[in-house]
């Protein structure tokens, strides 16, 4: 297995040119901040984004935990990549990752000054030290339980990654650790969002209550209604509660582990 380095300060742009340096040099797998990417799915470790604090981070990123040095390496040795790109901030600590993980020598070292202009990390910067935004080269789907509510945005690029035919996918994120705090959701936001998804359903008449439970992880909402006469009312809430759903999470980037409607009255 070849082993790759890319280096660079932190917020110059590493993980949002992960995906086009491998695309260009063929490499087919990424270690970056604690996670093995393998064919752009992450297949093993934990987001040092997930982190509370910076110094927990770091201590996430350059696999200090056993559990987590093993569950990565052992997926590595499973899956028996012919390359592999590892992601730090200086050599020491990409030397550092690949001892731990116990990959050998590393081929070849990719500094970010090399493949990217000044321009394009002071971009990077502003993005990461200004309004808190970090990149994890893979797609939202992937990481979108790990990082409910610290989920900004999915972006696309369509190119091929590794041996991969499909479309490679970067995400955007809002770290744990951000300075710019936590989110709050509150029942009226919800509300909102129910109220204009019921007014394209036909066969709703009115949202009686609705209610949120208290962890914002994962949302449990309840919303109780009123339907017409004459309608299916089992299969009107069937269509209102999917819609509801897939409007809450994709207008709030939370998962929503449950949605219940209960149909109070029929009018």
């Amino acid at each position: 297995m070849k082993v790759y380095a890319l280096v660079g300060k932190s917020g110059t742009g590493k993980s949002f040119q992960a995906i086009n340096l491998c695309q260009k040099m063929g490499i087919e797998s990424i270690v970056d901040d604690g996670l093995f990417i393998y064919k752009s799915k992450a297949v093993a470790g934990k987001s040092a984004k997930r982190e509370a604090t910076k110094i927990g981070a770091v201590k996430r990123a350059i696999f200090t935990k056993e559990d987590h040095r093993i569950d990565v390496s052992k997926k590595i040795q499973e899956l028996r990549p012919e390359s592999i790109l590892l992601i730090g901030t200086s050599d020491a600590m990409v030397d550092k990752i690949a001892a731990k993980l116990e990959l050998g020598e590393i081929h070849q070292r990719v500094y970010i000054e090399d493949i990217t202009s000044e321009a394009d990390r002071k971009l990077a910067h502003k993005y990461r030290h200004q309004m808190g935004q970090h990149i994890i080269p893979v797609s939202a789907m992937q990481i979108k339980r790990d990082f409910s509510g610290y989920l900004l945005s999915p972006m696309r690029l369509f190119k091929s990654f590794g041996e991969s035919k499909g479309i490679g996918e970067k995400s955007l994120v809002r770290p744990t650790y951000s300075y710019m705090g936590n989110f709050i959701i509150s029942d009226r936001v919800i509300g909102d969002i129910v109220r204009c998804t019921a007014a394209d359903v036909d066969g709703v008449v009115e949202i009686i209550k609705i209610s949120t439970g208290d962890n914002i992880e994962e949302l449990e909402v309840t919303v109780s209604l009123s339907m017409k006469k004459g309608y299916n009312v089992i299969e009107i809430g069937r269509v209102f509660q999917d819609k509801s759903l897939k409007m809450i999470e994709e207008m709030t980037a939370f998962n929503v582990k449950s949605l219940d409607v209960e149909i109070r009255k029929v009018v």
